[in-house]
């Protein structure tokens, strides 16, 4: 934890000279944005992997027809389809999953009051005027949501609300583009229909998550959020 301390401390150092009092902020957004190029191969994979999961639909189509009655070898037919294509069905997870310890390292940096036995200095940066180990909840005990910190996450509230809000129109239409192909006897797999229904909405989870981290760890979801949406705008298309 140290070593990452000292790693965000030297971004922060790095950059004092351009950002000022946000230095440390502006180390965390440079921070995501190396993630997020670490792990582009990944969503690149992945991308490919959608692309080709969309070729199967007709493949995967007939073989729920031909095995509409019998779940457990319609399962087994599509995992070896999967495999003789050389196709993962989590090859989308792996970009989320890979991004999980980054956030979680942020999240208990600024969660610490100490730091390898000393206090830990990095609580004492901030993103304007809201300090980043702070909690929305901090920001609504000090002025509200219209006082100086609060304003903060008003504006992250607001980019975060503009990237869900384009994240919930894309993926309205690649469902309207790619529909759940229903079994032999016409009905959906159990929990497709619902599953379709639900998957616009979870950009929207951002907000919570951003409301109950610690600043800085909210700093790296938006950042990171915004970057997928990019992303995954030009690779999808």
């Amino acid at each position: 934890m140290s070593v990452f301390a000292d790693l965000v401390q030297h971004l922060a150092d790095l950059l004092q000279p351009l950002f000022g009092a946000t230095a440390a902020a502006a180390a965390i957004v440079l921070f995501t944005a190396l993630v997020r190029l670490l792990v582009h191969p990944l969503s690149r994979a992945a991308a490919r992997g959608q692309q080709a999961r969309t070729r199967l639909q007709p493949k995967i189509a007939e073989l729920r027809r031909k095995h509409a009655k019998n779940p457990d070898k319609l399962q087994e037919a599509v995992l070896r389809l999967h495999t003789e294509e050389k196709v993962s069905p989590l090859s989308g997870c792996l970009p989320s999953l890979c991004q999980v310890p980054a956030f979680f390292l942020l999240y208990h940096l600024f969660s610490s009051a100490e730091i390898g036995g000393q206090a830990n200095e990095l609580l004492s940066h901030r993103l304007f005027t809201a300090p980043l180990g702070d909690r929305f909840a901090d920001a609504l005990g000090d002025g509200g949501p219209f006082g100086a910190a609060g304003l903060v996450y008003v504006g992250l509230f607001a980019l975060v609300t503009a990237v869900a809000a384009f994240n919930y129109h894309r993926t309205k239409r690649m469902l309207a583009a790619n529909p759940v192909v229903p079994a032999g006897d016409g009905a959906q797999l159990p929990g497709m229909g619902a599953m379709s229904k639900v998957m616009p909405f979870m950009s929207f989870l951002t907000l919570f998550t951003v409301a109950v981290v610690p600043l800085a760890a909210a700093l790296y979801v938006v950042t990171s959020t915004t970057w997928s949406a990019v992303e995954r705008a030009t690779l999808y298309r």
